[in-house]
């Protein structure tokens, strides 16, 4: 089953209880990820997974509107106390997780079986099934940044520590290993996994795979990284600033894309050997990046990220290997296996990422439709450019304040015919919510606050 689908599913369940059984599972989880960008659960034993997968488990509208301060509900005129729906795990997605649980995603469907315009997983299922309406192929490939933290929040020692270094890979060797052994059981591929820039920090990048597939497999590695954390006594945070001194964690995404067959950013006679269409994806995606930031990177902490100087794209613009840039373009080649792509920095853990998959992709495929001109490639740190420069190349520097993005989003007609009225207005809802509570908070208070916010 896919996030669009809806038939019947229990003889399919029938015979994959036998085998979950035979494998050890006993419960299964299946998880949604809200407007906000938290990850929520229900839990059925495994006798019951048919009904998980079809009808579903009850839910009620407001899963589209809870708040990261773990009290708030942004209620509106379609969500509030009335109403029921069903959430249903995807059964072709799921994952054994070991000591006895099993994982699907999941999506959101009304009670008469048709989807619900809010569920994430089905914008992005939309979004993927246009581009192959199109003849447009689409994969997408996650980075996972986080920062270890004790179990209450706090900092751990950071002596033994060095940007990229050696150092951080023994002194959690046992983490390291543990969330590489748990992922190839679940069959996440792992594609790097490193110490990072910051303190305590790791990155981890996943092989490309179609966007809702890529999406999921996002959901899943943190689920591994938070339970094996949990085992030595650390915690996952996930928020965009965890320390207001310290570095930024992003949930960087990098895409490719092909027309039956054949790549749009490589093999062309265009810049850096791009296609026209593969030039105009990424013309569309820098012309939607301003409005788009309500959706990639909204939070209340968000732009305390996006700031230069910490490799998350604060100018709108695209280089190759550029990482000061928004959009990074990586030629393919003998080092590059997977062929030409595009990498969006913006991007922090606060997203929810099918939504900001199916943003992307949206973008990208209007600006192909449109046939957009590119702009001028940056070879240099936009920062090191004087205003002249940089008005002269249009590169502009990406708002910083939550307010203003919101506002960007709220207004964008093109943002709201990719992913839909009714998700829009439910970011708009939660994030605006952060706005009125904690938008006066300084940074060592919003980091202290919504350290854990997202962990899970």
């Amino acid at each position: 089953m896919t996030a669009g689908s809806s038939g019947p599913a229990k003889p399919l369940a029938a015979a994959a209880i036998a085998q979950l059984e035979s494998d050890g599972v006993a419960t299964l989880i299946g998880t949604v990820v809200s407007p906000a960008g938290l990850t929520h659960a229900k839990t059925v034993p495994l006798r019951r997974m048919g009904i998980f997968a079809d009808p579903g488990l009850g839910a009620s509208p407001v899963f589209h509107a809870f708040t990261i301060d773990q009290t708030g509900i942004a209620m509106g005129r379609d969500i509030g106390v009335v109403g029921d729906q069903r959430i249903r795990i995807d059964l072709g997605a799921l994952r054994i997780l070991g000591d006895g649980l099993a994982w699907a995603p999941a999506a959101f469907y009304n009670q008469d079986a048709s989807g619900d315009p809010y569920c994430s997983r089905g914008v992005l299922q939309r979004v993927q099934d246009r581009l192959a309406a199109a003849e447009l192929t689409a994969l997408v490939g996650h980075e996972v940044e986080f920062v270890l933290v004790g179990p209450d929040g706090s900092r751990l020692p950071s002596l033994l520590w060095a940007q990229y270094g050696l150092a951080g890979v023994l002194e959690f060797e046992g983490f390291v290993r543990d969330v590489t052994d748990a992922a190839n059981g679940s069959g996440v591929a792992i594609e790097q996994f490193h110490p990072e820039y910051g303190s305590n920090q790791f990155e981890i990048s996943l092989a490309p795979l179609p966007p809702v597939a890529a999406a999921d497999q996002l959901v899943l590695m943190r689920i591994i990284a938070a339970r094996v954390a949990r085992r030595y006594g650390f915690r996952v945070s996930l928020s965009p600033l965890p320390f207001a001194a310290g570095v930024g964690s992003g949930a960087h995404q990098h895409f490719s894309l092909s027309r039956s067959g054949v790549p749009l950013f490589s093999g062309g006679t265009g810049t850096r050997g791009m296609t026209p269409e593969g030039e105009s994806a990424l013309a569309g995606l820098l012309a939607g990046l301003p409005a788009a930031q309500g959706v990639l990177c909204g939070s209340v902490l968000s732009g305390l990220r996006i700031q230069p100087g910490y490799w998350a794209g604060a100018y709108n613009c695209w280089g190759t290997e550029n990482r000061e840039a928004a959009v990074r373009f990586l030629v393919g080649g003998p080092s590059n296996p997977y062929g030409a792509n595009v990498e969006v920095k913006v991007i922090d853990p606060s997203a929810n990422p099918y939504l900001a998959t199916a943003t992307i992709l949206g973008l990208a495929e209007h600006g192909i439709s449109r046939r957009l001109a590119l702009g001028p490639e940056v070879a240099v740190d936009p920062a090191s450019l004087t205003d002249t420069q940089r008005a002269g190349d249009g590169i502009v520097r990406l708002p910083d304040h939550q307010s203003d993005n919101l506002a960007a989003l709220d207004s964008s007609a093109l943002i709201r015919e990719i992913l839909g009225d009714q998700p829009v207005d439910a970011v708009l809802a939660v994030r605006r919510y952060e706005q009125e509570n904690f938008g006066a908070m300084d940074a060592e208070a919003l980091t202290e606050r919504f350290r854990m916010a997202w962990s899970l």
